[in-house]
């Protein structure tokens, strides 16, 4: 099947593009088209993604759309191509990766680029064959789409398209292409590729790029002697670090936070093996690839400073001093707790911080811990309780009820001393205590409706997650405990 190129039909999706990541040059880059799939279809779409990028009404709903964001019809004006990378997978020094199935189409005069995940074979694909799954797709197009409803920094995904085409991973799958949409997907990896292989100018180009487009402060502040590459460090450390305690306070495992998969505009990307808590088990391992718990969900945060040391290795050449790079690391330590505390003061409805706090959340950790308790469903129901529905339904996720039954009054005497009344704390806590997430059960039942052409699981899912806080009556049912075979799920690196 050879790759349609039409351009009047191409120009009917309404994206129009300007000079981004290709001005870099061909050090960074191998320009080729994405790889056609035969009979497309659709899976799902997000019209809220379409207007940001600048489509109209219904051009997400043409026969163009699918086409072009299968891989099948190139699209007017863009200029797609395969990054090269290279990073640190599970510890380990993995030299020379890339885009081994991703391409990316350009960037839209909206400031976002715009990459096929799952358009086929790339320069950097090694062992791999360029495609992407249906399942793994599926589960990508919601998280992203479900995290950005969260308020958490992400990718966004515009649609997912499938084909009948066979994709072999554990056993024989089908292919699919998921849209994805950033203002930027460069990693950690980009800055490594180049100070392992001493390409101190590429190394410089590409930090230019990224603080004159995405961070120009940088080169203002008077910060480590007005140093742009430390200032740029800086940045990202703490961009990461409100980011990881996001993460940690929504209960969400990445599961696989290799430095290739960390993102330098501080977004979550590359949805692999992730997964959100059922019960509150701080040493869960949500990847089955994880044999040594590396990426567990206590493990995140210091993995993130892991990552975040790694570019500061990769920056050094550009920075030019050990201990100002070391310095410009700093602030992740101090940023990361008191973002964390602040997300979990919010989660109890206390407005304003006072002493005590922190060992009040550790205790009730403590407890959560102890019986792994539900996260999502305990801090709905707390939330519940604190708008008026009493104590009854929070206690009964205890089958040893001391422990919730000493932190309970505490945490009333504790509402007591700030300004805000029951009323206010409880719509605030509602607020920030999602009722639907993407759990692994969910995710899998819309993926087995999916294989056999019924895609009413992916539209459904993705209209709750697209409004997590608020009640939807008539759809608890996902909202409930996972049932027993969910604990059974595996996911991989492959998913």
């Amino acid at each position: 099947m050879s790759l349609l190129a039409d351009e009047a039909r191409a120009a009917r999706l309404g994206l129009r593009w300007k000079p981004g990541f290709h001005t870099l040059g061909p050090a960074f880059y191998t320009e080729l088209r994405p790889r056609p799939l035969p009979d497309p279809y659709w899976v799902g779409r997000s019209p809220s993604v379409a207007r940001d990028l600048g489509m109209g009404a219904g051009q997400l709903d043409t026969p163009e759309a699918l086409e072009a964001f299968t891989g099948n019809l190139l699209i007017e004006g863009s200029q797609p191509l395969a990054t090269v990378y290279s990073g640190h997978q599970f510890g380990v020094w993995a030299g020379q990766l890339g885009d081994g199935r991703a391409i990316l189409l350009g960037e839209t005069d909206t400031g976002l680029e715009v990459q096929l995940k799952g358009s086929g074979l790339t320069p950097y694909s090694r062992m791999g064959d360029g495609r992407a799954v249906l399942r793994s797709s599926i589960r990508e197009f919601l998280c992203s789409e479900a995290m950005h409803a969260l308020g958490i920094p992400t990718t966004r995904a515009l649609c997912v398209t499938g084909s009948d085409a066979p994709v072999r991973r554990e056993e024989i799958e089908t292919a699919a292409v998921v849209t994805r949409v950033a203002p930027s997907f460069i990693r950690f990896g980009h800055f490594e590729h180049f100070a392992a292989n001493e390409r101190v100018a590429e190394l410089r180009q590409l930090a230019d790029y990224v603080i004159d487009r995405y961070y120009p402060a940088c080169r203002e502040s008077q910060r480590f002697g007005g140093n742009p590459y430390a200032n740029l460090l800086e940045a990202v450390s703490e961009r990461t670090a409100r980011l990881l305690a996001q993460w940690q306070a929504v209960g969400f495992c990445h599961g696989v936070m290799n430095t290739d998969n960390m993102s330098i505009l501080g977004l979550t990307i590359d949805y692999g093996p992730f997964q959100f808590l059922d019960g509150f088990d701080p040493r869960h391992i949500c990847n089955h690839s994880d044999t040594a718990g590396r990426y567990a969900y206590n493990q995140q945060p210091n993995v993130a400073y892991w990552n975040l040391f790694c570019l500061a290795q990769a920056l050094l050449p550009l920075i030019e001093d050990q201990q100002v790079a070391v310095a410009a690391l700093e602030s992740y330590k101090t940023v990361f707790p008191a973002e964390f505390e602040s997300r979990m003061r919010a989660k109890l409805g206390l407005a304003e911080a006072a002493d005590g706090d922190r060992e009040l959340v550790n205790d009730l950790l403590r407890a959560l811990a102890a019986e792994k308790v539900d996260w999502t469903i305990f801090w709905r129901r707390l939330s519940q309780h604190v708008a008026g529905d009493g104590q009854q339904a929070v206690r009964d996720l205890f089958i040893d009820r001391a422990a919730i039954d000493a932190w309970l009054p505490a945490y009333t005497e504790r509402r007591g001393q700030q300004s805000v009344g029951d009323a206010e704390a409880a719509a605030a806590m509602l607020r920030a205590n999602p009722k639907f997430v993407l759990r692994n059960h969910l995710g899998q039942l819309a993926i087995d409706q999916a294989r056999q052409k019924d895609f009413s699981g992916v539209a459904r899912l993705q209209a709750l997650l697209e409004a997590p806080f608020e009640e939807h009556p008539g759809h608890e049912d996902m909202a409930g405990f996972p049932p027993d075979w969910a604990s059974s799920i595996e996911i991989s690196c492959s998913s």
